[in-house]
């Protein structure tokens, strides 16, 4: 780690103070002297001071140190670490009240806990030399700390509570327990410390298990030197990285890592197997898929092109309608070639009831109550969603396909060389109405925030662009409740859309949008359901 000399000193010196405070403890647990209880207790502000130096010292190098000398990552893992290390002087400060409250010394000395606090006076000891080493081998050792100390946890835990029932002293054996619990908690902050330094040696942020994972899909690569670049991060948590090859005189990505939840990853494997069988040629390949615990990661195929959204804002206009013209040329052999008899509902009007209480803690506002205005009343929203609800509910679709399930813009990668769509995150394709798919690529394209007024008409151009091939394919097939199924997406899109935008202009533009069309569809009656229109054109201004 590369910190300027002050942040350093400090930092070492926190570290031989948090050193000091753990020793004096292990020293407490055999003897329960009351001076060296009140020796550790005494030092408590001089953790604090020196936290805050570190802190002060990392803001003063941010402002004042000289271009180029800065490394911002160490920088960070310094004050993460002065952090962490004054939350494991908290919990040894906590440790010593308890001890105070223990009659029975020997319950203390024979509880497993001196053999806890040693584990974790060595990950402490080991943290000098992973900040000043360049690899992560030390970094590691750390992180495992943090498993001895809940396997040894567990085992007095287990011990302890058969012991307790038989126990003349109760009370002693609770408090020892909570020492333990507490002892055992140091482990979590070492791996918080192990995962700090790690970040500041590599250059980004990195969690323990996804570097594990990382260096799996390496291996599976056969990359012996590689670069990895942080591309983004979904909104269920999981990681997208690009990696290439640092041997390599080409550019561009050899592959795409993804690590997350498993059950994500479970079901984007999945169904990028099922699209393999439905659809050939549409999803990357997966490389490889590997679980640890409760997560995973995937190493996929990197898809030349750019996405939907890249080429919507930065691109030739030309390059845009080929790429317009070719996503609804897939789309149409798509839909043909998996149009199934059974129609499968998309629930429009579900999905938004179930992101509705995300969408209101962004914009309370939105949460309209039933009043008069005039001589008119208007509805509540929630009476709108339900009254919708039940129009859906006799609204089921002639047949489904097999559609995206996430079709937002960022999804679809067009290139232009080869002329070829191809999908990504594809965790949500499934058997369903297809106004689902078209409805998202609408309002993803709406949603952009983009103000000037020659790219607004692009936007709204490729979002007409597909309700007008949408429409003349449910034409063709006789999908005569077609309008009336995306009026119900495209109310649910634009409402649930809204919990990722903080503008309050754009939000709201988009929430009266979806609100009007459900205010539209509360009017129709049965006859008038296979002639409804929706103002598209007015809609997407």
């Amino acid at each position: 780690m590369r910190l300027p000399k002050a942040v350093r000193d400090n930092l070492l010196f926190l570290l031989a103070e948090t050193h000091s405070q753990i020793a004096n403890f292990q020293v407490l647990l055999e003897t329960q002297a009351a001076t060296v209880a009140q020796r550790i207790l005494d030092r408590q502000g001089y953790t604090y001071n020196l936290k805050m130096r570190i802190h002060d010292g990392c803001i003063h190098a941010l402002r004042h140190g000289p271009k180029g000398s800065i490394n911002v990552f160490s920088l960070r893992a310094a004050e993460a670490i002065a952090s962490d290390l004054e939350r494991i002087s908290h919990i040894c400060f906590e440790c010593v009240r308890f001890v105070g409250n223990v009659e029975q010394g020997k319950i203390l000395r024979k509880s497993g806990i001196p053999t806890l606090v040693k584990e974790a006076l060595g990950g402490i000891d080991l943290i000098e030399r992973a900040i000043e080493e360049e690899d992560t081998k030390t970094t590691l050792k750390i992180a495992e700390i943090e498993r001895k100390l809940d396997r040894r946890y567990n085992d007095i835990f287990l011990k302890n509570i058969k012991k307790m029932r038989k126990s003349d002293q109760p009370e002693d054996m609770v408090t020892m327990l909570f020492i333990a619990q507490r002892v055992a908690e140091i482990g979590d902050v070492l791996l918080s410390i192990s995962e700090s330094v790690m970040s500041a040696q590599l250059g980004q942020p990195m969690h323990i298990d996804r570097f594990r994972s990382l260096k799996t899909a390496l291996s599976d690569l056969g990359l012996i030197e590689a670069e990895v670049e942080p591309i983004a991060e979904t909104k269920s948590g999981s990681g997208i990285s690009g990696i290439s090859d640092a041997n390599s005189d080409e550019d561009g990505y050899v592959a795409i890592f993804k690590d997350g939840k498993k059950d994500k990853l479970k079901e984007e494997r999945e169904s990028v197997e099922n699209w393999h069988e439905i659809f050939p040629g549409l999803a990357p390949q997966i490389l490889s898929y590997h679980k640890q615990g409760k997560n995973a990661s995937l190493l996929i195929e990197h898809l030349p092109g750019q996405t939907f959204d890249t080429i919507l804002l930065q691109d030739e206009e030309e390059t845009l309608e080929k790429a317009l013209k070719h996503l609804c040329k897939t789309l149409k052999a798509v839909w043909k070639e998996t149009k199934r008899k059974k129609g499968i509902s998309a629930n429009h009007m579900g999905q938004l009831q179930k992101r509705l209480p995300q969408v209101l803690d962004i914009h309370s506002d939105f949460n309209t109550c039933a009043k008069r205005v005039g001589e008119a009343d208007v509805a509540s929203l929630e009476e709108l969603i339900t009254k919708a609800g039940k129009l859906e509910a006799k609204l089921a679709p002639p047949f489904s396909v097999y559609i995206h399930g996430d079709f937002n813009l960022d999804n679809i990668i067009f290139d232009a060389d080869s002329k070829k769509i191809r999908f990504i995150d594809l965790h949500r394709s499934c058997y369903q109405d297809y106004t689902q798919d078209v409805s998202v690529f609408m309002i993803s394209n709406y949603r952009l925030q983009v103000l000037d007024r020659k790219t607004r008409q692009r936007i709204r151009a490729a979002a007409l662009h597909m309700y007008e091939f949408a429409r003349e394919f449910a034409e063709k097939q006789g999908d005569a409740s077609f309008e009336v199924r995306l009026a119900l997406g495209l109310a649910r899109s634009f409402i649930t859309s809204t919990r990722f935008i903080l503008d309050a202009e754009l939000a709201n533009a988009m929430y009266l949008r979806g609100r009007y069309i459900l205010e539209r569809l509360g009017e129709l009656n049965e006859k008038e359901v296979h002639s409804f229109k929706l103002p598209i054109e007015e809609l997407f201004l």
